[in-house]
């Protein structure tokens, strides 16, 4: 059972980015982390967020959601970023540094090893029917 959590739904358009990111680092603003593991915490969560928009609902029209749900245990932070979008084919190749399925947008292709690097654990679970990234990180 959770020390406490929260989900936040809202609009996968790219000014909800910085609200999600925001809203993160509130939330592990309870276990007291360094300034350092909160830029961590929010760059993590802005580049999964980010991907959701821009990869999983590219150019779908309507109402497009992003899911953030944060949950506190043990001195840890557990999110899950979550998007209905069409999915990632290949996951492996998309977890491979400077991968991107954008090159004509001149995205770096790091969104994933951003994630990587900054959290200490990261999963991706993909189908046609949208993604799950799960990232944790204990606050030290």
């Amino acid at each position: 059972m959770a020390d406490n959590q929260m989900t936040l739904t809202f609009l996968a358009i790219s000014e909800n980015q910085a609200f999600a990111r925001v809203a993160a680092a509130a939330f592990a603003s309870q276990l007291d982390p360094t300034v350092a593991e909160l830029t961590e915490i929010k760059t993590a969560v802005s580049e999964a967020v980010t991907n959701a928009i821009i990869h999983g609902y590219e150019g779908s029209e309507g109402d497009c959601f992003v899911t953030m749900n944060c949950s506190l245990l043990n001195r840890h932070i557990y999110i899950e970023i979550k998007d209905s979008g069409k999915g990632i084919p290949d996951i492996e190749q998309a977890l491979e540094p400077l991968y991107t399925s954008k090159p004509e947008e001149e995205r770096s292709g790091m969104g994933f090893t951003v994630m990587t690097e900054f959290m200490d654990d990261l999963q991706v679970e993909s189908s046609p029917e949208g993604t799950i990234i799960k990232m944790s990180k204990k606050i030290l």
